[in-house]
C-alpha cells in the first residue's frame, strides 16, 4: 500500500546530514575544471563521456559528479547533454573575476577540521591555535586569492554608492586588505585614487603581487604589521576599508578599530565594513548565521555581528550616520560617517 505521508520527512534533514558531499562535489568538480569543459560546450551540452575526455577522468566519476551538480541545481540534463546553470556559468568557470572555484577548493580542504567542533562548542573556542591569528600561516596564500572574488562585486557596489570612480584625488586606508582586490577595484575605477594596505608581511607580500598584475601596485603603499597596533595617522583617508575582518573581531577590538579609524578620515570621510552581518533578532541571513560556527573553531572571539553592534560600536566611535547595503552575495555593506 502506497501513499502520501502527512507531515514532515526525513528528506530534508538527511540532506542536511549529508551536505558534506556538497562540499565535495563542489570542490571535486572544481579541481577538474568541470563546469569551465561546460562552458565550453554549452550550445550543444556534454554527454558524461564528453566530459570526462577533457576533464581526464574516469566516466563513471563524471556521471557521478554530474548526478550530484544535477541535484544541486548548478547543471541541467536534457536528452543526456549536460550544461551549466545560469548560476554555475556566473560563479563556477575558472578565470572569470567573479569565479568562486578556488573558494570551493579551498573548503574542501576544510572538511576534517569540523571533526574538532563539538569540543570546540564545549570549550567555546579553539582548542588549538587560531587560525585566523597566525601571521605565517600557510593558509593565507589560498584564502586571500579566494576571498577576492566574492569580494569583486561587493567593491564594485560600495564604489557606485560612494561615487569613487569620479570622486578624483582620494586616498584610500584598507585595513587587513589580504589580496588587495579592494584596492585594485577602487583604483582601476578611479586613475586619481592611491591606497595604503596594513597588513601582516607574508600577505601583503601576496598583496603586492596580485595588486602588480593588476597594474595599479604603483598606487599602492603597504604598512607591514598587525593593525591592532599599527598607527592609523589624523585625518589622513577618505575612504577607510575593513572587510572580512570584523567577523574575526571580538566587541572592544572591533569599537577600538572604528575609533581609531574615524581619526584617520579626513572631514567627510567614509568607513565602509563588508561583512557577514546578521539581523537584530539573530533570525536571519541563513549564512551569516551559519558562519558563526566557523569563527568558534577559528578565533577566540569573533563571531558574525548584528546589525545593532555595529551600530552600537560606530557610534560610539563618533560616526553620526550609519546605513546598510545588501549586495548581491552573503555580505552586508555597512557605510558610516
Amino acid at each position: 500500500m502506497t501513499g502520501a505521508q502527512d507531515g514532515p520527512t526525513s528528506d530534508r534533514v538527511m540532506r542536511m546530514i549529508n551536505g558534506y558531499w556538497a562540499t565535495g562535489v563542489l570542490g571535486t568538480a572544481a579541481t577538474y575544471d568541470l563546469f569551465t569543459h561546460l562552458e565550453d560546450l554549452e550550445e550543444e551540452g556534454a554527454t558524461p563521456a564528453e566530459l570526462a575526455g577533457r576533464a581526464g577522468i574516469a566516466p563513471r566519476g563524471a556521471q557521478a559528479l554530474l548526478d550530484s551538480l544535477v541535484a544541486l541545481d548548478l547543471v541541467a540534463v536534457a536528452e543526456g547533454r549536460y550544461r551549466n546553470t545560469p548560476e554555475a556559468s556566473a560563479f563556477l568557470v575558472a578565470g572569470r573575476p567573479e569565479s568562486l572555484t578556488g573558494f570551493a577548493r579551498l573548503k574542501m580542504g576544510h572538511l576534517a577540521s569540523l571533526a574538532a567542533l563539538p569540543d570546540v562548542v564545549r570549550a567555546g573556542g579553539p582548542v588549538a591555535d587560531a587560525v585566523v591569528e597566525i601571521a605565517d600561516n600557510p593558509h593565507w596564500e589560498r584564502l586571500v586569492q579566494a576571498l577576492a572574488a566574492q569580494t569583486v562585486p561587493v567593491a564594485r557596489l560600495a564604489a557606485e554608492a560612494l561615487g569613487l570612480a569620479d570622486a578624483g584625488k582620494i586616498s584610500v586606508l584598507d585595513i587587513g586588505g589580504g589580496s588587495g582586490v579592494c584596492s585594485a577595484v577602487w583604483l582601476g575605477l578611479n586613475p586619481e585614487a592611491r591606497a595604503v594596505q596594513v597588513d601582516w608581511a607574508p600577505i601583503n607580500a601576496i598583496a603586492r603581487r596580485l595588486l602588480a598584475e593588476q597594474g595599479v601596485g604603483e598606487r599602492v603603499d603597504h604598512v607591514d604589521g598587525d593593525f591592532h597596533t599599527v598607527d592609523f595617522g589624523e585625518d589622513e583617508h577618505d575612504v577607510v576599508m575593513y572587510s572580512n575582518i570584523a567577523h574575526q573581531e571580538g566587541p572592544e577590538d572591533n569599537q577600538a578599530v572604528f575609533a581609531r579609524a574615524r581619526r584617520a578620515l579626513r572631514p567627510g570621510g567614509t568607513l565602509v565594513v563588508s561583512d557577514y552581518v546578521v539581523d537584530d533578532d539573530r533570525a536571519g541571513p541563513p549564512f551569516a548565521l551559519t558562519f558563526a560556527g566557523e569563527m568558534l573553531l577559528k578565533s577566540r572571539h569573533g563571531s558574525t555581528w548584528r546589525r545593532r553592534d555595529y551600530r552600537q560600536w560606530l557610534t560610539a566611535a563618533g560616526f553620526e550616520d550609519v546605513r546598510f547595503l545588501e549586495t548581491p552575495s552573503p555580505t552586508t555593506l555597512v557605510l558610516a560617517r
